[in-house]
């Protein structure tokens, strides 16, 4: 993530540790992740064993931790720290 934004160059982080808040967004992601990767699990495979639970929802919440950091600290930003989206019109 930039540090300025390119455009206006805003500094996004307000403060030091502004975006430790972004956790507990970016684990409410990972939960949900996680509890939609066991109920496909439980009907598309017929309730594995435990091993059958574990890997697949593993590897696919490491695949998304990428997009997990990004959304979370995105949704952070926009919730808490005041700062509003003007969209420009296109015939400017």
């Amino acid at each position: 993530m930039h540090e300025n934004c390119p455009h206006c160059d805003l500094r996004y982080e307000v403060e030091p540790g502004f975006f430790y808040g972004a956790m507990y967004i970016s684990y409410a992601f990972t939960v949900g992740i996680m509890l939609v990767g066991g109920i496909i699990v439980f009907n598309f495979f017929n309730d594995p064993p435990a091993m059958g639970y574990v890997v697949p929802i593993t590897l696919f919440s490491l695949f998304m931790v990428p997009f997990n950091f990004r959304t979370a600290r995105v949704i952070f930003i926009h919730l808490f720290s005041g700062i509003s989206y003007e969209q420009e019109s296109i015939n400017s």
